[in-house]
């Protein structure tokens, strides 16, 4: 199959972009005036409804080529494009406003605005979902392909090669690999592609093969060589890329900044460090916790009445952990256990058949009840509704010195739930595997995952058999 040219498919984005716009314009407006469940007297014709229409498509995809929607986004997840979609029509739509606002427009149905504007983020994430999910197909099998020359074979190489053969939905094959000690890595390449030369014929390859893109796996003592092999690339014009030597000590998306003029790789970037990220997540925090006491106070007061019924002391315990930048703070919970001093509450884990445990209690854990008095932890600020588990004070010392990275969890907010805890690491599970997943998260975050994350945590339940 012939390569298509990148940029024809950016114009066939953009046009299907303005098509799917429009469509969705003139179904928002007869779900508004003509169908039985809007139905409404409209007093502004149809042609100015369509001019307006037509001023927000366009708008649209002007403002998605500046915010390079339309760039080739081949290693991109879907969620990121769902994110500029939310991100585009929401600037498009605040344009529209705000020409509304200087053009004296008053009479435009603000209904069907309100219609149109969700239904068209809705209809063109889906759009987008079936193309991804059809090139995501035709490219596993075998076409649409770009072509990869790895130059390094030794370790670097080897597990961009292996990660490549994963993930083969991306449609990269490897051609094969340049390197000047074949000898000593002929063996471990009896099951890769083969190498095919020394970095000196590098020129040769890449005129005699098809090759789109060059990855440089190169060792930190062949640093002298990157310059004459990033000219070489750019001389027949094929793209380079540079996989560090120490790209195990980075994170998945690592951040370039500036610094007097030196460019920096900020080893752990974390996304809510941006001020925009911050502010939509602690809105979205408040909004969602006061949903939810709301819907479960009748829950929550029929545990009060339990727990009173059940065992003597108060109805609420209140622990130690460690949350944001290292401080502490006390985390709600509805008392599960008969009253004991909080130097055992804080220093012991609680175990099967745990003898501190009232009946009661034993069903709160179980069915994640007791976490409910959290959420005035989240509108309190010391949590949020997604993110890394809290610890108590007393373990973290520990597992700072046990476990690696572990400390770097306490860069965001903790959660009530969490990537690990929705990928079954809850209750008595490893910790160096919970690790990993918080990791994850704080490294990949994005609102469409803690949307995610909280519909895994609805449908898979709240019943735990690992809580005791």
């Amino acid at each position: 199959m012939i390569r298509q040219n990148q940029r024809i498919l950016s114009q066939l984005y953009m046009l299907a972009d303005l098509l799917c716009t429009l469509i969705v314009f003139l179904a928002a407006y007869w779900l508004k005036f003509y169908s039985d469940w809007l139905s409404y007297v409209n007093s502004v014709p149809f042609s100015t409804y369509l001019v307006w229409g037509t001023v927000y498509s366009f708008s649209a995809v002007v403002v998605g080529f500046y915010l390079q929607f339309y760039s080739p986004k081949r290693r991109k997840n879907y969620s990121y494009e769902v994110l500029k979609i939310i991100q585009i029509q929401t600037i498009s739509f605040l344009f529209l406003l705000s020409l509304f606002y200087f053009t004296g427009e008053v009479h435009i149905s603000r209904e069907l605005l309100l219609i149109f504007f969700l239904m068209n983020i809705a209809a063109i994430a889906l759009y987008r979902y079936i193309v991804k999910s059809m090139l995501f197909s035709f490219r596993r099998r075998g076409y649409n392909k770009r072509y990869v020359l790895i130059v390094g074979a030794g370790s670097v190489g080897r597990s961009f090669y292996h990660n490549l053969q994963k993930r083969p939905e991306l449609g990269y094959e490897a051609v094969g690999f340049l390197d000047d000690y074949q000898g000593e890595h002929a063996e471990e390449h009896q099951f890769m592609q083969p190498i095919i030369g020394k970095l000196d014929d590098l020129e040769a390859k890449l005129n005699e093969l098809t090759i789109d893109e060059v990855i440089i796996a190169l060792p930190l003592e062949a640093h002298k060589k990157y310059a004459q092999i990033i000219e070489t690339c750019e001389k027949t014009g094929v793209k380079t890329l540079i996989i560090p030597d120490f790209f195990d000590l980075l994170p998945a998306r690592p951040f370039f900044d500036n610094f007097a003029g030196i460019p920096l790789i900020n080893v752990r970037d974390v996304p809510l460090d941006e001020l925009s990220n911050r502010v939509l997540k602690r809105g979205f925090d408040i909004i969602f916790s006061l949903i939810a006491i709301l819907i479960t106070s009748p829950i929550m007061l029929a545990t009060v009445i339990g727990i009173k019924l059940t065992s003597p002391g108060p109805v609420l315990f209140k622990q130690e952990r460690m949350g944001l930048n290292r401080k502490n703070f006390f985390m709600y919970k509805f008392r599960s256990m008969r009253v004991s001093t909080g130097e055992v509450s804080n220093t012991q884990w609680t175990v099967e058949n745990d003898p501190r445990r009232t009946k009661f209690g034993s069903f709160l854990r179980r069915t994640s009840l007791d976490e409910l008095p959290q959420f005035f932890n989240v509108l309190f600020g010391h949590m949020s509704v997604v993110g890394p588990r809290p610890e108590r004070p007393y373990f973290v010392s520990q597992f700072k010195e046990e476990i690696p990275k572990y400390m770097i969890k306490h860069q965001i907010r903790p959660g009530i739930t969490g990537w690990a805890q929705t990928n079954g690491l809850r209750g008595d599970t490893s910790i160096e595997d919970r690790i990993v997943h918080d990791l994850f998260y704080i490294e990949n975050w994005t609102f469409i995952l803690d949307l995610k994350i909280i519909v895994m945590t609805i449908v898979r339940g709240f019943v735990n058999k690992n809580a005791y």
